[in-house]
């Protein structure tokens, strides 16, 4: 199947393809991850961050704007494709080794991308006319994780074709990428954490960008504080 679609699919078969995979990410994975939630509140390992419902309105909003998004996600597997059957970029082996490291490079520069990217997106103009779309949420919701503004989405989508062409990665890691990068994205908006969500990066795993929409605090960073508390960490030694 791989095989197939690396090397004889058309890219209206790869179009279709993807964007039907990112549909069962964001409506299948998406209702077990919260199904998971409510049984971790049940079992007392989760905790709720709060109780106020989102209204209806809010979720069609988040839904219409994410299948939106999920068809420019669509378009972003084509220049792979091009690029790898024009023998510009090549694929490693899909040995188990080659696919977890290019999972965890691939979740870690996108803490990279995701953070330079929302930083951009809260410069004045773009945060009045694009990033509002995302910011429309203030309860999220795990139907809010792909509630883009069209331009938002595409630079978001870019993450594979910025590094693809300088680092070599196994097929089946760049496959499996969005599911790895879903369930992240589900764990800041899915309205639940560890613990009270302070001290370790696994308690702020659903607190920080929760805060973000909810406080407004300026926490940047995807899944992890990490880029967060770097320039925190830059701007006391610049003091």
């Amino acid at each position: 199947m791989l095989n197939y679609i690396l090397n004889s699919a058309s890219y209206v078969e790869i179009f279709v393809g993807t964007v039907f995979y990112f549909l069962f990410l964001y409506f299948i994975i998406g209702k077990l991850f919260l199904a998971v939630c409510k049984y971790g509140e049940q079992m007392s390992i989760l905790h709720k961050i709060t109780n106020q419902k989102p209204a209806p309105k809010q979720v069609k909003f988040e839904i219409k704007k994410s299948i939106q998004s999920i068809f420019i996600f669509g378009l972003s597997a084509l220049p792979v494709i091009y690029l790898y059957r024009t023998h510009q970029i090549h694929f490693l082996p899909n040995t188990l080794y080659n696919v977890v490291v290019g999972l965890i490079f691939l979740n870690i520069y996108n803490e990279l991308h995701f953070y330079i990217v929302h930083r951009i997106m809260h410069t004045p103009p773009l945060m009045k006319r694009v990033h509002w779309v995302h910011h429309k949420t203030k309860i999220p919701t795990i139907q809010s994780v792909y509630s883009f503004h069209w331009l938002e989405a595409t630079l978001l989508s870019s993450v594979m074709l910025t590094i693809i062409p300088f680092i070599d990665l196994a097929s089946l890691a760049v496959g499996l990428y969005p599911l790895t990068s879903i369930l992240f994205n589900f764990s800041g908006h899915c309205n639940y954490r560890f613990g009270k969500g302070e001290g370790t990066m696994l308690q702020l795993l659903g607190t920080n960008h929760h805060d973000h929409h909810t406080k407004g605090k300026r926490h940047f960073g995807f899944a992890l504080p990490l880029f967060d508390f770097l320039t925190k960490l830059q701007k006391d030694e610049n003091q």
